[in-house]
């Protein structure tokens, strides 16, 4: 074994203790799981201290991070070690829309999405001989897929790749079993001591953390030493924390940095950057400096106890933004970068006791997102989730869904494979939405506004409402983006237009990439789709009509309301293509959307539309409607007189009107509902013979019994000519009908010679009602039923009131 290359840091750092067991592990096993603290030095000295072991054989070493910032540090880091001048020499990155790598480059730090891209056009990882999946306790949803697609291919095609994975805070045991029982490599790591302080009381529901962040920040200037890293969830914090710091007055040492994705590289570089001698920063940043990052300088840690993170609702199809709780190691990942070069200080904006109340880790990405992405990767892989190996398998009621989506966008087929469309789309590296909206557009010859605006779909809003709501419309943003017109009073959020534009230009090469391996085309070629069109190719199950008489407000395809939350000049059209909602009541907000014609719907969906025959009841007007009717989802399209419905379809319809107007809709007359209660009483006494006819029995059974009977009527009025006698008797066979009147006669003939009705409305003790001095000479009380059922007798005077009641003369 030829002796490793040494490098400066690696012997100094903690994670060296750590290496010879990496090593051992890797080669007699194949995979290892190594667990070291922030700051060990794990991300950027392990891939070096691994590229001279003999089962490389040469080959490259792929590290796998979860952020593009944090790849490009870590590839510079690396490269600065060897002595290199940058990346892309022996050690280069991969991420989205930057490459820096070159014909001399091994280790090759890449984001998660560049894996998979990378997995799936080589199945082999051909030249490959180590994956490492860094901080994986992040559990994003790439890092699982290119984990499980990593075991399939080492198990198939390369039994000789090796996987490392790492991460600081992960429970090793459930992945190293993934891993065949893979061995498990701890580094004690060393870190100096961090003081944690607290605040006395809570902070409000739905109070503003800015003013809190800002007067920690200056508190902590005033008091501590070393620059400082301020925690806040999103962009807008950031933005607004800047603002009241600079309102307040810094001290003329200080800087105020901001650190999130959306920041063209060279903010981000100078953020993490050391500061020059005699001055001190302030570093506002999102989660992406919680793990594989090192800002130098910092000895004071302000976490304002907040992420933001997606939530996929599958009932509604949509993916919101969700302002939530740190959870337990996140916290302490943050507040351990107050301890990385020295003695530090953290400051939690929150109590002690809403410290232990802290959930312990973040649920992993797979169980909580969109899987379209996932399905769609797996389609192109030719496998299904059961064929994989997963630390968390995906959800099978959200892995329908998303394939549901992927069959309506024609990425899939009826057995979930990928089509050819299906294959193009998942080599544009979008999601499926964006890949199928810049596709089709393309191949019906607009690949310019297609790749703009599924770049300007995939990234935060350009325009910022002053006051209110932006104008939602997309054409807008459109012309924003290419320049020809401005903003019409709205502010542009310069590094969300540098992001979009970075992304169109990369689905473009994408979409070249796409033509240039063929495949079948999509969409209507020569006929331009308009911004709506395209809209809607990305989001069909968000084609809206507005609601017939109001402005604002629509229906979804899928079924769900939607408005603008304020007046928009959209508002008044009939037909919306909606990209951004959000809302979980009856009715969710339309953020941004653009106009549609009902001939574009027809022209582009007509596939999916479906004409259907409906024969229904309409309570308004009081009759049953049948029609042929053009739906897209829940959206209705058009319809006429449907003139041939079949008769049963009527009185089944018919039927459900009588329901909501219940049993009183039908023609009862006396006789009527004495026979009725005539069954019943019989039934109570052979519930095995006779059916039961209480208004409960009837009502659940009147598809049985009263549908057969209604052919011919359409209207609750036309039910003054139905027998209902003959209905209520068609339920018994022969041989009871012929004996109903002899065990349950209407009427009784007494000595006077009358014959008296028979009251059964109390069917356990029907009641014979007669005037005393008709049944003079009667011997015996008469009974029902082969004498099983006296009758009550109500004796009455010629007054016609009860002289006396009995059931034994």
């Amino acid at each position: 074994m030829s002796e490793p290359v040494r490098h400066p840091d690696l012997d100094r750092l903690p994670v060296a203790t750590a290496i010879p067991g990496v090593r051992s592990a890797l080669a007699d096993r194949g995979a290892a799981v190594l667990v070291a603290p922030p700051g060990a030095g794990k991300t950027t000295l392990v891939p070096l201290a691994l590229l001279e072991e003999p089962w490389l054989a040469g080959g490259r070493i792929i590290v796998l991070e979860p952020r593009r910032l944090a790849a490009r540090a870590a590839a510079d880091r690396m490269s600065t070690l060897l002595g290199e001048d940058g990346a892309g020499g022996t050690v280069g990155y991969r991420v989205r829309n930057d490459t820096r790598v070159s014909a001399r480059t091994r280790v090759e730090v890449v984001t998660e999405g560049v894996l998979t891209r990378m997995v799936q056009s080589d199945p082999s990882l051909e030249g490959v001989g180590l994956v490492v999946f860094d901080e994986f306790h992040e559990r994003s949803l790439h890092a699982d897929l290119g984990l499980a697609l990593a075991l399939q291919a080492r198990a198939v095609l390369r039994p000789d790749l090796r996987l490392l994975v790492m991460s600081a805070t992960l429970d090793a045991a459930p992945v190293a079993r993934l891993l065949d029982d893979a061995p498990v490599v701890e580094s004690l790591g060393r870190t100096y001591p961090v003081e944690t302080r607290w605040r006395k009381s809570p902070i409000e529901p739905g109070e503003w953390i800015e003013p809190h962040v800002a007067r920690a920040v200056l508190h902590a200037l005033e008091r501590d030493d070393g620059d400082v890293l301020v925690f806040l969830p999103g962009a807008a914090e950031i933005r607004r924390t800047e603002g009241r710091l600079r309102e307040a007055g810094l001290p003329p040492d200080t800087t105020v940095h901001t650190l999130f994705g959306a920041l063209p590289r060279h903010e981000q570089d100078a953020a993490i950057s050391p500061s020059p001698p005699g001055r001190r920063k302030v570093v506002l940043a999102t989660s992406i400096a919680e793990t594989s990052l090192t800002i130098e300088g910092v000895r004071v840690v302000i976490d304002a106890g907040l992420a933001r993170v997606p939530r996929f609702d599958p009932g509604t199809g949509m993916t919101r933004l969700e302002t939530v709780r740190v959870t337990r190691d996140a916290a302490d990942q943050r507040r351990g970068r107050a301890g990385r070069v020295a003695s530090g200080t953290c400051y939690r904006l929150w109590t002690r006791a809403e410290d232990r109340g802290l959930v312990p880790h973040r649920r992993p990405e797979i169980l909580e997102a969109d899987l379209a992405p996932l399905a769609l990767e797996l389609a192109a892989w030719g496998a299904a989730p059961a064929d994989l190996r997963w630390l968390d398998p995906p959800p099978d009621a959200a892995y329908r869904q998303a394939l549901e989506l992927l069959r309506e966008l024609d990425a899939v087929d009826d057995d979930d494979a990928a089509t050819d469309h299906g294959r193009r789309l998942a080599g544009i590296g979008a999601h499926p939405r964006m890949a199928h909206l810049a596709l089709v557009g393309a191949d019906s010859g607009d690949a310019e506004t297609a790749a703009s605006l599924a770049a300007l779909l995939s990234e935060r809003d350009i325009l910022r409402g002053r006051g209110r709501a932006p104008d939602a419309d997309l054409r807008l943003r459109l012309d924003v983006l290419s320049g020809r017109r401005g903003a019409g009073g709205h502010g542009v959020d310069q590094g969300a237009l540098r992001a979009i534009r970075d992304e169109a230009r990369r689905i473009r090469r994408g979409l070249s990439a796409s033509d240039s391996e063929g495949g079948t085309r999509t969409g209507i070629p020569g006929e331009a789709p308009s911004v709506g069109v395209l809209t809607a190719l990305a989001y069909p199950d968000r084609i809206a009509r507005r609601r017939p008489g109001e402005r604002g407000r629509f229906l979804l395809r899928n079924g769900r309301g939607a408005r603008f939350g304020e007046p928009q000049p959209l508002e008044g059209e009939d037909w919306l293509a909606v990209a951004d909602v959000e809302g979980r009541g009856t009715e969710a907000r339309i953020f941004r959307a653009a106009p549609l014609t009902l001939a574009e719907i027809e022209a582009w969906f007509g596939g999916q539309i479906e004409e259907a025959e409906e024969v229904a009841w309409d309570g308004e007007a009081g009759r049953v409607v049948a029609r042929r009717v053009r739906r897209l989802g829940a959206l209705e399209l058009g319809e006429a007189p449907l003139a041939d419905a079949l008769p049963d379809a009527i009185a089944r319809a018919l039927l459900d009107g009588i329901r909501a107007a219940g049993l009183a809709a039908l023609p009862w007359s006396k006789e009527t509902a004495q026979l009725r209660d005539r069954l019943e009483s019989l039934h109570r006494l052979e519930p095995d013979r006779w059916p039961a006819s209480s208004d409960e029995a009837l009502e659940a059974t009147m598809e049985d019994w009263l549908v057969p009977f209604l052919p011919g009527f359409r209207r609750l009025e036309d039910l003054r000519r139905l027998d209902l006698a003959e209905a209520l008797l068609a339920r018994l066979p022969w041989e009871l009908r012929s004996k109903l009147d002899a065990l349950a006669p209407s009427h009784i003939e007494v000595p006077s010679g009358s014959h008296v009705r028979v009251d059964y409305s109390d069917p356990d003790a029907p009641v014979l009602a007669v005037k005393l001095q008709e049944v003079f000479g009667m011997l015996e009380t008469p009974r029902i039923a082969w004498g099983r059922l006296p009758l009550t007798m109500h004796l009455l005077s010629p007054a016609q009131r009860p002289v006396q009641v009995t059931q034994d003369l």
